[in-house]
This record gives structure tokens, C-alpha cells and sequence, in this order.
């Protein structure tokens, strides 16, 4: 593989290329270690901040693998309007981790049993999906809210929001604050076990290597844990053979209020779907200035809708078009959406066996967390790179959007019952640091004069600065 003039990259397949039956199998399987920990991580920290039984963690595990399995068929295949057609593989997104944490944790206190809990975040999960669907007909009009600003301020905020979790798991998790071992020596080596593997992996010269990071950064602490008698295997017993995924397991409520904090999210989630096909579009040497990628566009944010329809009946978290691989694509040299089907089969058929999903559950909070509070600070970085990589960077205007946006979001973070005298509604909606900030940074972007009469998308400014900054989330 070899470099182009201009720094692209010389693609070995190109979009519609097939590649002989071992090379499309190794690149799905190079795919796949890229996104596992992520995709799997999302329903683990979820499950172990609401206090979940591993029954229903590991099913959330399970069908956030059928889930993106069949949402990664339909983003490569592109039927009719449906799809983006490019190598967009579909995985769990974590901009809802700190959303359905914080609504959940409000039913725990109120008393509600576990499925009235899960039921009540899939069904608003359901219904908000709707709202991408909707969105992607609408985008040629959301221009001069899609900027680089706006969207970099959302990844940041998910970022740091995110970080507190994956720290409290680095020191052992929520069930360790009850048992008294929380932060105990024994915890945080091994966090910092995995912290320094990753690293050190992340160093190494050879790319597929480094790709790799965070899977031999979490094998090597699961093995030390289990050396150390820390890994209980009970929830894998007595399991049946296969998954049989269960629309509305947990039955089906709506909760209006939850529903305007989740449907927040849902539309800033649009912002990153489109820098990230973007930034799929451009390592695989589609053209982004034509008819055919305004369709593409459309087409991918519609299928993230869609896709997250069906993930929230199955009993998934709501899904999204995942940026790491843009980091895949262009170490390999493989950009053939034929190897996205691949990657679709190997996913639905992971978790139709209960085993995996099970596997995951027994990975102790550590570990999870040494890996997890690496790749939440990348997300952060990515967040910077985005608003940096606007028209005009981070002049006075875009400054003062991102230090409002950035300071009443972590402030609500750090003080959630600051805004309890405002109607209900919006308090739910005040009271999550990535729906305010975001609101904040959209309002700030539409009210303060800039300078260009027409600000520049995300969809063109932030694309390939995405696409650099999704290696790096995938090293790291």
C-alpha cells in the first residue's frame, strides 16, 4: 500500500471491488477488532451503573450485535433511499450511555422494577428513532446549524461526560462502592494494567498492531484478573444454545419527559453521522461535492434512523455510523463494501449465541474501565479537532460558543439541581451536560452575527479531520 500525491491513500479495493473469499474474511475480522470493545462496552456500562441482572445486561450485549449486524447489511447494500452505500459499519452509540444512565438511575430511585426501567428506555429509544429517520429528508436545509462548531462541541461534551463512568469503572465500579473495595489497590492495578498495555501497544510501529490496542489491553487484564480469582463465570451457566431475539422483551412505556432528552440527543446524533460518512466517503474516494453523495448522505442518516428503530425493539441501545473504521479503511487499503457484508454476518451470528454476550458481562470493571477511560478521552480529542477544523478555527465568535457551551454543560454535570425551578420539562432537558451544551451551542451558533453569510457544514469542513482523528480512536 502505497501513498498517493496529495496524501491520499491508494486504495488496494475500491467500493465495489470484491476481494478473493481469505483477504474480504481478514479485513472484516481487522473491521471487527476495531469496534467490538465499543460496541460492546456501551450495554456493560449501562448494565452495571443501573444495577442490571447479567441475564438482561448480557442481552442488551447480544442484540447490539444483531442490531449492528443488520444495520451494517443495509448501510453497505443501499436499497432504494435506505443506506449510505459506502463501508459504514453500524454499532452502538455512545452519546445515550450518560442519557439512559441518568434516566434510568431517576426510575431506580422512584422505586421501579427492572423491566418497567428498560421498557420505559427502549420505548422512548423507539419512538425518537423516528426523529433521525425524519431529519435525513431535511438536511440540504440544516446547514447553518451543521457546522464544525456545533457538532465538535456535542462530541466533546459525550467525551468528557462520559469520562466520570469510565473512572468510577477504573476504580471498580458502582457495585464496589457498596462492598467497601472501591479504589482499592487491587482495582486500580488493574486498570492501570490495561491503561499501560494500550499504551505501550499503541507505540508499536506496525499499524495492524496498534489497531488493536484496546482488545490485547483488556485480554491482558481479564487474564490477570483471572489470576486473581476476580472473574465470576456464573452468569455463562445454564444458558440456552441460542439468542432468540424478542421485540419489546421488556414490554413497551413511554415517558414524555424522557422522551425530550432522548429525542435532543437523536438529533444531535445527526450531527456526527453526517462528518462521519463524510469522512468514510473521502477515504474511499467518493466524490462529496456531487448529486450522488447528497443522496448517500440522506440515505445513511436514514438507514441510522431506521436501524435504530429496530435496535430499540430488539432490545438494543440506539445505533449509529461508527468513525473508527474510516481509520481501518484507510491502514488496509480496503474501502470494498462487500467486506461490510461480511462483517454484518459474522455480528448477527455473535449474538445469536448467548455465550458472547455472557463472556462480556464476567469482564471485571476495571479492566473495562482502563480501556474505556482511554477511548472516552479520545472522543474528547476528536470533539477539539472538529471545532478547530472549522473556516475560520476558533476565532472570538466560535470561542465564545464552545467556552458557554462547554461551561454550562459541565457545570450542569457537576451540578444537576441547578435548573429544578424551571418547568419539569425543560429541567430534564437542562439537567444532561450533551443535551445543554449542544442546545446552548445550536442557539449561540443561529443568534451571534458571523462573519461568512453562510456557514460552512460539517458535512464538508469537518470530514477529513474526522477521518484522521478516527485513527487515533481506534489506537487508542
Amino acid at each position: 500500500m502505497s501513498d498517493m500525491p496529495g496524501g491520499e491513500i491508494d486504495l488496494i479495493f475500491s467500493l465495489d471491488d470484491k476481494p478473493p473469499f481469505l483477504q474480504t474474511l481478514t479485513g472484516a475480522l481487522t473491521h471487527l477488532f476495531a469496534i467490538l470493545v465499543p460496541m460492546v462496552a456501551p450495554a456493560l456500562i449501562v448494565g452495571g451503573a443501573l444495577g442490571l441482572s447479567s441475564s438482561t445486561t448480557g442481552y442488551l450485549v447480544s442484540m447490539a450485535m444483531i442490531a449492528s449486524g443488520i444495520g451494517t447489511w443495509l448501510q453497505v447494500n443501499r436499497y432504494g433511499r435506505v443506506g449510505s452505500g459506502l463501508l459504514s459499519i453500524q454499532s452502538v452509540n455512545f452519546s445515550f450511555v450518560t442519557v439512559m444512565i441518568a434516566l434510568g438511575s431517576a426510575m431506580r430511585k422512584d422505586g421501579l422494577h427492572e423491566d418497567l426501567i428498560m421498557s420505559t428506555l427502549l420505548g422512548v429509544s423507539f419512538v425518537g428513532a423516528f426523529l433521525v429517520a425524519g431529519a435525513s429528508f431535511v438536511l440540504p436545509y440544516l446547514k447553518r446549524v451543521i457546522t464544525p462548531t456545533v457538532s465538535g462541541v456535542v462530541v466533546l461534551m459525550i467525551g468528557l461526560s462520559l469520562i466520570k463512568v469510565g473512572m468510577i469503572d477504573f476504580a471498580g465500579g458502582f457495585a464496589s462502592m457498596g462492598n467497601g473495595t472501591f479504589g482499592s489497590y487491587q482495582n486500580l492495578g488493574l486498570g492501570l494494567l490495561v491503561v499501560v498495555v494500550v499504551i505501550a501497544v499503541n507505540s508499536s510501529k506496525r499499524p495492524m498492531l496498534r489497531m488493536s490496542g484496546i482488545v490485547v489491553g483488556m485480554m491482558t487484564g481479564y487474564v490477570a484478573a483471572l489470576a486473581l480469582g476476580l472473574v465470576d463465570f456464573s452468569a455463562m451457566m445454564n444458558k440456552p444454545l441460542i439468542t432468540v431475539p424478542v421485540p419489546f422483551r421488556f414490554g413497551f412505556h413511554f415517558d414524555f419527559h424522557a422522551f425530550l432528552v432522548a429525542g435532543v440527543i437523536y438529533l444531535l446524533s445527526v450531527l456526527e453521522a453526517v462528518g462521519d460518512i463524510t469522512a468514510t466517503a473521502i477515504v474511499s474516494h467518493c466524490p462529496i461535492n456531487d448529486d450522488n453523495f447528497t443522496r448517500r448522505l440522506s440515505g445513511g442518516v436514514l438507514a441510522d434512523g431506521l436501524v435504530s428503530v429496530i435496535a430499540s425493539a430488539l432490545g438494543s441501545l440506539p445505533l449509529t455510523t461508527f468513525a473508527q473504521n474510516n481509520g481501518v479503511i484507510q491502514m488496509t487499503g480496503v474501502a470494498s463494501r462487500h467486506v461490510g457484508k461480511f462483517i454484518a454476518v459474522i455480528l448477527v451470528l455473535m449474538g445469536l449465541f448467548p455465550a458472547v454476550g455472557c463472556f462480556f458481562t464476567t469482564i471485571p470493571q476495571p479492566v473495562m474501565g482502563g480501556a474505556t477511560i482511554l477511548m472516552f478521552g479520545m472522543i474528547s480529542l476528536a470533539g477539539i479537532r472538529i471545532i478547530l477544523s472549522g473556516p475560520t478555527g476558533l476565532d472570538r465568535r466560535e470561542t465564545l460558543i464552545v467556552a458557554t457551551a462547554l461551561g454550562l454543560g459541565l457545570g450542569i454535570s457537576y451540578q444537576p439541581d441547578v435548573f429544578h425551578a424551571l418547568p419539569p420539562a425543560i429541567a430534564m432537558l437542562m439537567e444532561n451536560p450533551i443535551s445543554a451544551g449542544g442546545l446552548i451551542a445550536i442557539a449561540m451558533n443561529l443568534c451571534l452575527p458571523r462573519r461568512d453569510a453562510v456557514a460552512r457544514p460539517v458535512a464538508a469542513a469537518s470530514s477529513q479531520p474526522v477521518a484522521k482523528v478516527s485513527t487515533e480512536v481506534i489506537h487508542g
